[in-house]
Order: C-alpha cells, then sequence, then structure tokens
C-alpha cells in the first residue's frame, strides 16, 4: 500500500464511512466518504472488470501518482490509496468548490480579473505536472474544481509521463474531443505544450461560456481542432492575443506555462477576491452543508450492479445513501447519470431522512418534496407517470406510486419491464411485462390496480410479437386505444418490426403495420401522441443519424404524410411530439412547423451560424425552444422570434440530442441547465432562480400546480408558477 499522506493511516477501505455517491461511470464509483480520523474525502473505487486488467491497474497507480505531485496547492490532496488491492482505490481531500463548467453555468461568464487569476493558478499547477515530466492530457472545465484559495486539477485517469505511450494504442486519441490539442486529436505525441492547448481552452469558456471549437459529435470536433479557426467570440480584448498564440496548431509556436502565469495575473491579492459574489456564495454553500448528517439506509440486494464495484467482504461500499443526503451536500450538479435497480419500498420516509432539501439560488421555492426512488439506466429512462392524484415511476423492480400532494407511497406494483413498455392516459396505468433476455416471452398488456398495485391479468395478447424485445414501447393511450411498437424474432435476431393499435375494451388487434426500422433490436418511436384522428410519432430513420416525423391515420394505421430531417428525434421515452391542432414541430438547424393535414412547410425559422435549436414546449400560442444561447421563444402562427433569453444564464445551454424537453408555466419557463432547474421569467426573460438538482426528465400537472423532476435516485415535486 502506498504510505498515507496524512495521520489517519486507515487500516483498508472498508474503515472509510460511506456518505453518498457522486458520481459513477464507465471506470469506477466516486464516494463521499469519512476516514476514521473524521476527515471528508473523495472515495474513488475502480469497477472489478477493471481491477482485472494489469494495464488498469498500472493506469490507476500513474494517476495516483500525479495526484501526489501536482500537490495540495494546485489539486486534491491525496490521503491515501491502494492500487494493488482486489478494488483499487484512492482516497482524496473533498474538494469544497464546484467543477468550473458548473461554475460558468452558475455564474455565467467569468470576468476578465477571475480568469487572469484563474489561468495563471492553473498554469502553475500544470508546470508543477511538467517539471516532473507528467502531462495531464485531459485538462477540461469539469476537471477543474474551483475553490476559495484557487483552482484545483483533478482526473488525472489519462496523464502519463512525457513521451511514453505504452499505454495508449498507436494513432489514438485519449482525451476529451473539445478540448483536445491537434497533435493529440491525430493520435500524436502530447507534449507539455498540449496541456497549454488545452489550458486555452478551458479559458475561453470560462471567459465566454463556449469553448473555441464548440460542439457536436466527436468527430466534428476533432476536424476542427485540427484544422479549424477557434471561435474566440466574446473574449476580452486583452487575452485575445495570447490565447490566440496558445491555441496555435503549432505547438513548438505556443507559450510556455511560466510566460502565462506572467502574462496572466501580477500575482496580487488572494484568489478570492477574484471570483463573482454568485461563485462565493455556492462555495460557502458546500463548505457548511458537507458537515450536515448523512443518515444510513438500507443496504442494496446482492444483485444491484454498484456492487461490482467492491469485493463481498467490503459490501459496506455498495449502500447507496438518501438522495436527500446528497441533495443536501449542494452537489446535485456532479452526480452522472447511471442505473439504478432497486427501490426502497417503505410506505413513508422515516423521519429521520428527512433532510434539507437542495440549496437554492435566487427567490425559489422550496420543493414540496423528494423522494428516493431508483429509477433506471439513463438511456432507458422514462418520465413521471401522472395519474389521477398520484404519481408513478418505473424502477428496476416495479412501478411505485407516491401521493401528488405528501409524496407518501400509495402503491407499489411488482413487475419486471421497461419505463419504455410502460404508458398512461392519465386514469390507468398499461404496462407490458418483459426481461431483457434474449429468449421470446408473450407479448402481454396488462394494467394496474391503482388501490393496491396488483398487476391485474392480461387484456390483450399480441401474436408474432416478443415483448422482451428492446423495441417494445406501448407509446400512447386516446379514446380507448393503446398505441404500440415491437418486434419479432430475439434480441440476437429481429425480425420484423410493427406499430399497432390494440382496442383496450376487447384487447383485438385494431391495425398492424410493418415499419423500416434500423437493422438491430432498438427503440424505434422517440415520442408519440393522437390528435384530430391522426397519430403523430417522432421516429429514428433507417440511415445513421436521421429521424422521421410521421402522420398515420389513427384508425387504419395508413400514412397520410412523413419528413426526414437531421439529427435525433429530439424528444425522449414517454415525450410527446410539440404539436398544436394545426401544426407539429421539428428542431435542429432550422426550427419548421408543417401543418398536420398535409405535413406541408407553414414556416421555417433558420438557427443561423454555431446556433442549433433543440428541445421544445408550446403554450398560448408560442413554441419555446433551447438553443446554445438560451431559450428561444418563437410565435407559432408567424414563425417570428418573440424574445430570446437575456443575461448570463443564457450563455450556459449547452445543446445535445437528449435535451430535457422544459416546461412552461404561467410565470416561468423551467429548463435544465449544468448546475441544476433554472427558472426564465416570461416577462423579463431573465433567469429568476436555480434549483440546484440534477433533472434527467420534468414533467407538469398544470391542474395540480404542481411538476416533477426525475434525477439519478429521486423524484421530486416542485411548485408549477
Amino acid at each position: 500500500m502506498l504510505s498515507p499522506l496524512t495521520h489517519d493511516d486507515p487500516a483498508s477501505i472498508a474503515t472509510y464511512r460511506l456518505l453518498a455517491r457522486l458520481g459513477s461511470g464507465g471506470m469506477g464509483t466516486v464516494y463521499l466518504a469519512r476516514s476514521p480520523g473524521g476527515r471528508t474525502v473523495a472515495l474513488k473505487t475502480v469497477h472489478a472488470r477493471l481491477a482485472a486488467d494489469p494495464a488498469f491497474r498500472t493506469r490507476f497507480r500513474l494517476e495516483t501518482d500525479a495526484a501526489r505531485i501536482i500537490g495540495t496547492r494546485h489539486g486534491a490532496a491525496v490521503v491515501d490509496a491502494d492500487p494493488l488491492a482486489d478494488t483499487p482505490w484512492l482516497a482524496t481531500e473533498y474538494v469544497l468548490g464546484p467543477p468550473l463548467d458548473d461554475a460558468v453555468a452558475l455564474a455565467g461568464p467569468l470576468p476578465e480579473p477571475t480568469v487572469r487569476a484563474l489561468g495563471a493558478a492553473l498554469a502553475g499547477g500544470l508546470a508543477q505536472l511538467h517539471s516532473s515530466d507528467v502531462v495531464h492530457r485531459d485538462l477540461k472545465p469539469s476537471n477543474v474544481l474551483v475553490t476559495a484559495y484557487g483552482p484545483k486539477i483533478i482526473d488525472f485517469g489519462i496523464a502519463r509521463a512525457a513521451g511514453d505511450d505504452r499505454l495508449t494504442r498507436t494513432g489514438a486519441a485519449a482525451g476529451t474531443p473539445a478540448f483536445m490539442s491537434p497533435e493529440q486529436a491525430g493520435g500524436q505525441e502530447h507534449t507539455p505544450a498540449g496541456d497549454v492547448f488545452a489550458l486555452a481552452g478551458v479559458l475561453v469558456f470560462a471567459a465566454t461560456g463556449h469553448g473555441p471549437f464548440g460542439t457536436g459529435a466527436p468527430a466534428d470536433l476533432l476536424y476542427r481542432v485540427r484544422y479549424a479557426d477557434p471561435d474566440l467570440t466574446g473574449l476580452p480584448a486583452s487575452l485575445l492575443p495570447l490565447l490566440t498564440a496558445c491555441l496555435s496548431k503549432d505547438p513548438s509556436t505556443r507559450p510556455t506555462t511560466t510566460d502565462l502565469t506572467t502574462a496572466l495575473h501580477d500575482g496580487r491579492g488572494d484568489f478570492a477576491d477574484h471570483l463573482p459574489p454568485l461563485l462565493l456564495t455556492d462555495i460557502a454553500h458546500r463548505a457548511t452543508s458537507v458537515w450536515l448528517p448523512h443518515p444510513d439506509r438500507l443496504p442494496a440486494p446482492a444483485d444491484d450492479p454498484y456492487a461490482q464495484t467492491a469485493p463481498p467482504q467490503r459490501a459496506d461500499l455498495t449502500r447507496r445513501l438518501s438522495r436527500r443526503s446528497f441533495l443536501a451536500l449542494g452537489s446535485g450538479a456532479l452526480l452522472a447519470a447511471g442505473g439504478g435497480t432497486w427501490l426502497w419500498q417503505s410506505g413513508k420516509v422515516r423521519e429521520e431522512e428527512k433532510l434539507p432539501s437542495a440549496p437554492l439560488l435566487g427567490n425559489a421555492p422550496a420543493s414540496l418534496w423528494i423522494r428516493d426512488m431508483a429509477v433506471g439506466d439513463a438511456d432507458e429512462l422514462g418520465g413521471p407517470l401522472v395519474i389521477e392524484d398520484a404519481v408513478a415511476m418505473v424502477t428496476g423492480t416495479g412501478i411505485a406510486a407516491q401521493d401528488q400532494a405528501t409524496g407518501d407511497s400509495t402503491w407499489f406494483c411488482t413487475v419486471e419491464t421497461s419505463a419504455a413498455a410502460v404508458t398512461t392516459d392519465g386514469k390507468q396505468i398499461y404496462v407490458v411485462p418483459q426481461k431483457r433476455q434474449d429468449v421470446h416471452k408473450d407479448f402481454a398488456i396488462h394494467t394496474v390496480d391503482l388501490d393496491n398495485g396488483d398487476l391485474r391479468p392480461a387484456f390483450a395478447r399480441i401474436k408474432n410479437l416478443n415483448a422482451n424485445m428492446y423495441s417494445t414501447q406501448l407509446l400512447c393511450v386516446e379514446d380507448g386505444v393503446v398505441y404500440l411498437a415491437g418486434g419479432g424474432g430475439t434480441i440476437a435476431s429481429p425480425r420484423k418490426s410493427y406499430l399497432l393499435a390494440v382496442d383496450v375494451a376487447t384487447g383485438r388487434e385494431v391495425w398492424r403495420v410493418e415499419v423500416v426500422n434500423p437493422e438491430r433490436d432498438t427503440t424505434y418511436v422517440g415520442a408519440a401522441s393522437v390528435r384530430g384522428g391522426r397519430l403523430v410519432t417522432y421516429e429514428f430513420g433507417s440511415e445513421e443519424s436521421t429521424s422521421r416525423l410521421v402522420v398515420r391515420d389513427a384508425r387504419t394505421g395508413a400514412t397520410r404524410w412523413s419528413r426526414t430531417f437531421r439529427g435525433g428525434p429530439g424528444a425522449g421515452i414517454g415525450d410527446r411530439p410539440c404539436m398544436d391542432d394545426d401544426h407539429v414541430y421539428v428542431a435542429r438547424e432550422s426550427l419548421v412547423a408543417h401543418r398536420l393535414s398535409d405535413g406541408s412547410r407553414a414556416w421555417s425559422l433558420a438557427a443561423g451560424e454555431r446556433e442549433a435549436f433543440g428541445a421544445m414546449a408550446l403554450r398560448d400560442g408560442v413554441v419555446y425552444t433551447l438553443g446554445f444561447r438560451g431559450v428561444v421563444a418563437v410565435g407559432a402562427s408567424d414563425g417570428k422570434i418573440r424574445w430570446r433569453e437575456q443575461g448570463t444564464g443564457a450563455q450556459t445551454h449547452e445543446q445535445t440530442q437528449d435535451d430535457v424537453t422544459p416546461v412552461v408555466g404561467e410565470r416561468y419557463l423551467y429548463k435544465k441547465i449544468a448546475s441544476g432547474l433554472s427558472a426564465v421569467d416570461l416577462d423579463t426573460h431573465r433567469s429568476s432562480w436555480v434549483f440546484q438538482t440534477e433533472v434527467s426528465r420534468l414533467v407538469a400537472h398544470e391542474r395540480a400546480g404542481r411538476m416533477f423532476a426525475v434525477g439519478e435516485d429521486f423524484l421530486i415535486a416542485l411548485p408549477l408558477q
């Protein structure tokens, strides 16, 4: 075991008390923990499947060494580590400060004095690494933590000795495309000059709210990094010459870290003196809330996927603590989406678990309630199902319903299924039991007894469909008809895929049409809804990176018209297409209104250079869409811009293919940003407040004046205003 750097001297990883899981990814899991001596630490463990790989163990040891080399001034102090243990682990100080990307999301682009102080300190940290012939290779905003005493560089998972490529496949580009150096993007050697290039990209992001090479597909980013000029729009003029030199394609012409330190800052004053007030407030929140109590909760079952992070004798590591405990830490934006597969099935939350809700920024309302609920893998995540006075979620072990007003458990339906195979019409829940196994399972549609959660006998059994297929979807229910998608064969050998309509009263097929599905078993429909006798669907196309908007006759399944467009369908499982009585809307490079009657284009609004439109919501004749620069409000009848989001919050939205659909109330539009849930005032067009919590799905229940947000392992109710 490596020698500990503190007096805690833990005997093993089992001596640490876990407080919460901070995140989980492909490499391992990070926990908030306390050492035997009471020190709060970030405890990183490696997945068992990777621990068996000698090369990965070597990487992990190098990560530990690099973390020690950079020291406590520029990095998170290493408390202890054991790369030779059955489950390799690393304990570092828990840094009281947000990642730089969250800081910019919270406070907006940083003032020039802040950027200069930040850059000088980061250059000093890199110089410390480079003096020991170590390069970081993955410097990016999320790997920089901003504290009151200066930034700290973290995550040395792909750091290595300069010139040593033994752990990198020849020609491979390891790192994050948006902040890679050109030589790294080309699979060539990454020298200290490559870290300088990445640092310049980080500083451009800090000063402008966007990276120098934008966002998009990795291949596009790698091309821009190697051949395109950087986008320095919004960069203060005094920083332009220096950062332009750092972003030179020729590494030999870039300034050194010493040059940067001298040019950026004179070293006067404390680092905190240069931070904006909102960012200082967030750091203070973290510093005080980390000492809140963290009650224990029931352990996960043996087959919990996180149990694979540690051997059986260390099973205490897999205990997943209350989500509300983590919200109370003020670190909601740090969570990485992951796959929970279990639910604490108690009728009510224990009194000792009722912790404060998430920290609030601005004049935000308090949450109505928060409940722990593991809601499944991120790529299969469904939304809240609003039924009468309850709200339900699909979990790894069934369907859980909570009282909308109190959050108390009303019933639990034990059934193995997925979010795609469950839907509601607002009065009943419909479900297809299934398993993710490569065997045939009858396709049976059931409803749930809303009094006790029992699964009622199947009202329909569909021939020639395998319920276990990933293509199985219950799309929507309208006027006593269930619309669904499914396929035959098995997961390994899929056959034809279909869209069907099934009568709820009789259980008989109304119609069935074959659809053009990609040549694999996959989810086919991104969103579906019925309006005016038409079934409207956003569908994945038969070609990669394309989608289709299809309108069919709801009575016969006959296609009335369809349109193909680039990009994903712009909606997730359980979403509804954005449409009104006259138009259905598609957003990507342009926002387009197609007439429902015949598919003709009523109007089109181009996004503009370096812009794109994302998730949409519709209210009172206005289409609200998320762009790279914030919310854009567009008239549904004429396609003219009514307003754009103003202020620093408007520069913080990073669009992705799976943007969270915003919710619009009478006063606010609610949207996901990196630091939580932002409320954009419909009158001032500015963000009024941010509720710090992770948001993966957002659904409104306007009649009740509530909205429900889903995170990795929680469901939260908030007032809808």
